[in-house]
């Protein structure tokens, strides 16, 4: 059994706790500072270590589950605990960001680093299908020995960096997909064809419909951030950041609409107006 902590504990980071405790690991958060809608869903799963100097020197691991634009902040505030403390918790950075991101939150942690990355709904110890995390670096295999039912652990044979690198490329195929297609929906509307275009695509993506873009727009403050890792992650491979950077503004521009400021779990399986997809002048 390990002692696994989780910064921090949003939806991912609770879902994860989840899969580790029912694994039989004990799972460690620190609710300091954390609002009290999000302290009564991970009590459930975590133990409260305190603040974030408690939790480093308790733990075996630390996995860092924050939105993209968090990561170097959580990286960095890991890091000076980490040294305020004298704790060296092999640290799993599993936030969507670039290879070149991780390799810099690398830099700020006095001890050892793996690079994870989560491609898949978050988990759950009961789900049919498992969430597949990709995992890089020297440490990675000791990672992916935790037992953690609803996680499957991918090691890629790579450096860090790797795991972040798979992610963006598959990141920019799906949520580039739900970005197009809540403008399409949007602009459709407009001229009056939603139903010939929404029978039309469904010729080739059976499940395309105004709730996948409207599931897309709650989240889309984070998937901003997200879109600028992955523009990031292409620029490095010597090809146009510029589509990446578009869809960055197509998500800018999602989350000012009506069901950008609401919740996943907002959405009925049944939407079929988008008119709270148009974003705000």
């Amino acid at each position: 059994m390990a002692v696994v902590g989780v910064v921090a504990p949003g939806a991912m980071g609770t879902a994860l706790g989840a899969c580790l405790a029912a694994g039989g690991h004990r799972v460690l958060t620190s609710l300091t500072g954390r609002s009290p809608a999000t302290a009564a869903r991970a009590r459930p799963v975590f133990t409260d270590a305190g603040t974030l100097d408690d939790l480093v020197v308790a733990v075996d691991l630390v996995l860092v589950v924050v939105p993209p634009g968090a990561a170097r902040a959580a990286g960095e505030d890991l890091g000076e605990a980490c040294t305020r403390t004298g704790a060296r918790p092999l640290t799993v950075e599993m936030d969507a960001v670039a290879p070149a991101t991780v390799a810099a939150i690398a830099t700020m942690l006095p001890g050892e680093l793996v690079d994870g990355a989560i491609s898949g709904p978050p988990p759950r110890p009961d789900a049919a299908g498992a969430t597949r995390v990709f995992l890089s670096g020297a440490h990675a295999g000791e990672v992916a020995a935790l037992d953690a039912p609803g996680v499957r652990w991918l090691v890629l044979d790579g450096p860090v960096g790797a795991a972040s690198a798979a992610k963006t490329c598959t990141a920019s195929v799906r949520k580039g997909h739900q970005a197009l297609l809540a403008h399409a929906l949007v602009t459709a509307q407009t001229h009056g064809v939603l139903d010939t275009v929404l029978a039309d695509l469904r010729l080739d993506f059976p499940d395309a419909g105004v709730a996948p873009a409207a599931t897309a727009a709650t989240k889309a403050w984070r998937f901003v951030d997200e879109m600028t890792e992955i523009a990031a992650t292409q620029e490095d491979a010597g090809l146009t950041p510029a589509l990446c950077e578009a869809l960055a503004e197509v998500y800018r521009a999602l989350a000012t609409s009506d069901w950008g400021a609401r919740r996943p779990e907002d959405v009925p399986q049944d939407l079929d107006d988008p008119s709270d997809l148009r974003p705000r002048p």
